[in-house]
């Protein structure tokens, strides 16, 4: 399988906001947490195709994802926080309270063809 490495941003999406005065407990919220973005150049150069799932490894764990385009620079990743992105932390807050949770050098490898 082809893999390659890329800056992984962890976030939070306006959604995501929305969906928590609902709870978390439910597929919408689940479907978000679930869901990387990356440029889709990068897509194209690992033959993914939107909706497929991933694989994503960094130095702490790994974790899959459901992959989409988006509007994300060349290069980046981007997944909003959930349990699948807790996956990807160490324990390292560097004094904050709060996981280093942007910037880490990521491996993304696809795993399945997408519906697109």
């Amino acid at each position: 399988m082809t893999e390659r490495r890329f800056t992984l941003h962890s976030i939070r999406t306006s959604k995501q906001g929305q969906q928590i005065n609902v709870g978390k407990d439910n597929s919408e919220y689940e479907s978000i947490v679930q869901t990387l973005t990356m440029h889709p150049d990068d897509m194209q150069s690992l033959n993914i195709a939107s909706g497929s799932a991933v694989r994503i490894r960094t130095t702490q764990g790994e974790a899959t994802f459901l992959c989409q385009g988006g509007k994300v620079p060349l290069g980046m990743i981007f997944v909003p926080y959930g349990p699948p992105t807790c996956r990807l932390m160490g324990g390292e807050t560097d004094g904050t309270g709060m996981p280093t949770s942007k910037g880490w050098e990521a491996e993304v490898e696809p795993i399945s063809v997408g519906m697109a």
